[in-house]
């Protein structure tokens, strides 16, 4: 890495334009380039016939409502001279429209905008992290500001109760016969580990305390995002993480106000979600909690889910194969064939594609007007080669995902579309409004 040139007086050290003669003749390099393999191009796969299933949709259709969740992030730059410092705006959203609305803008030869209006009945939650050089007043670190920040989101009002209460809900299982204890994998304090957070114990509004330090431990920290976090180098990581976590926290919370109000509506109700159902990074821990949930809502009622991918590794296959696969049909993706021609490794059948951080077995779906489709469906237990039976409601939630179809952008669907354009922030102008946001709010 060179030198930069930070006053001026002196040039800036620039990389070698010869250097890279090195590498080339190093036989080491050359010996591990010589071991490795690319992904299959799409006249090198081979389709089983076995994985795959003819559609068929799903008559009488049982969904009356469909609930989209989406959510988007930029980070700005408030200050660019050193010492630089930098800020992350999110905005989240649940779009709730009814079937029958969308059936009823079919029928028109033209849109009334009031009918429009209907599909854009979304409610809107924002954030804002620190990610650099920024502390919140009383906080003594970057780490215990964005800690304090996301507990504080948590803790806002939202229909009637809060976050905070849904995750209680969620981690100790208040479902059904609820668990006592929550296992954190680290204190924010002292760093112990296996720290046990007791239900019976905990104090109001999902605060706790620490066994090892006595240190105020918050619910939230069971996502272990603080174990990202690096005081000197920032938070930026932490975004995407931030991002997937609470677009499905969102959905959490809509399940158990169902459950509490109305639990047959989950029967009438496909919830959709952009991207796979799973956890990444730092809150892969939670995909056990979110299997236990789908194993109690399958068991004592029904939920109707799934993830759409719009980009990654199992889309670019996809669109590789979509020539060779026949309108109405769904491909299973199991073990053998995710590690063979999408993802680089070796199938192991004792442990699924995902086992760590999944929910959900994907499907590859081309419906009978020739849309492709990545669908997440969720599962209670990720199984290795999943069949039709392995998958409840396969038929009926395609059935809409097809209905759902959007001419707007390829393989699109209206709910996703529609969400993203209302909750999405994007580099220009959103990002530049906000930087001057919030370049004017830090000089107050």
């Amino acid at each position: 890495m060179g030198y930069t040139n930070k006053r001026g007086r002196r040039p800036a050290e620039y990389a070698s334009k010869s250097a890279h003669s090195q590498v080339i003749k190093d036989e080491t390099i050359q010996a591990f380039l010589a071991h490795c393999d690319l992904p299959k191009t799409g006249n090198q796969i081979s389709l089983d016939a076995q994985n795959i299933i003819s559609y068929a949709p799903n008559v009488p259709n049982g969904i009356r409502h469909i609930i989209a969740l989406d959510g988007g992030y930029t980070e700005v730059a408030v200050r660019t001279e050193f010492p630089s410092a930098t800020i992350c705006f999110f905005q989240f959203g649940a779009l709730i429209f009814s079937i029958q609305d969308l059936e009823d803008l079919n029928d028109q030869s033209f849109i009334d905008p009031d009918d429009m209006a209907k599909l854009k009945n979304i409610q809107r939650l924002k954030l804002v992290l620190p990610t650099q050089n920024i502390t919140i007043q009383g906080q003594s670190s970057l780490t215990d500001s964005i800690r304090t920040a996301i507990y504080d989101f948590f803790c806002q009002p939202l229909d009637d109760s809060n976050l905070v209460a849904t995750l209680q809900w969620f981690l100790f299982q208040e479902y059904a016969t609820p668990t006592n204890q929550w296992i954190l994998a680290s204190c924010p304090h002292c760093s112990a580990t296996h720290i046990p957070l007791s239900r019976q114990a905990m104090q109001q509004q999902g605060k706790f305390q620490c066994a090892q330090c006595h240190g105020e431990i918050l619910i939230t920290d069971v996502f272990r995002l603080h174990e990202a976090i690096d005081d000197d180098l920032g938070a930026s990581g932490i975004a995407g993480y931030v991002t997937t976590l609470l677009e499905q926290m969102i959905l959490i919370h809509l399940i158990r106000l169902i459950l509490k109000t109305k639990p047959s509506l989950l029967k009438q109700i496909l919830f959709i979600k952009d991207g796979p159902l799973a956890f990444f990074g730092q809150t892969a821990n939670m995909h056990k909690p979110m299997r236990s949930l789908m194993d109690f809502l399958f068991t004592h009622h029904d939920i109707f889910m799934a993830g759409l991918e719009k980009s990654g590794a199992f889309v670019e296959h996809a669109d590789e194969i979509a020539s060779r696969l026949d309108p109405g049909s769904i491909l299973l993706l199991n073990n053998e064939y995710i590690y063979t021609y999408i993802i680089p490794g070796k199938a192991d059948p004792a442990n699924p594609y995902g086992q760590t951080t999944y929910y959900g077995n994907k499907v590859i779906f081309k419906t009978l007007g020739e849309q492709i489709y990545v669908v997440s469906l969720p599962m209670a237990e990720l199984v290795a080669n999943p069949t039709m039976s392995d998958i409840k409601n396969l038929m009926v939630i395609l059935t809409n995902v097809e209905k759902l179809k959007c001419d707007m952008y390829d393989n699109a669907l209206m709910p996703v579309a529609l969400a993203n354009k209302l909750v999405s922030l994007s580099n220009h102008p959103s990002s530049r409004i906000l930087q001057k946001f919030a370049v004017e709010a830090f000089k107050h």
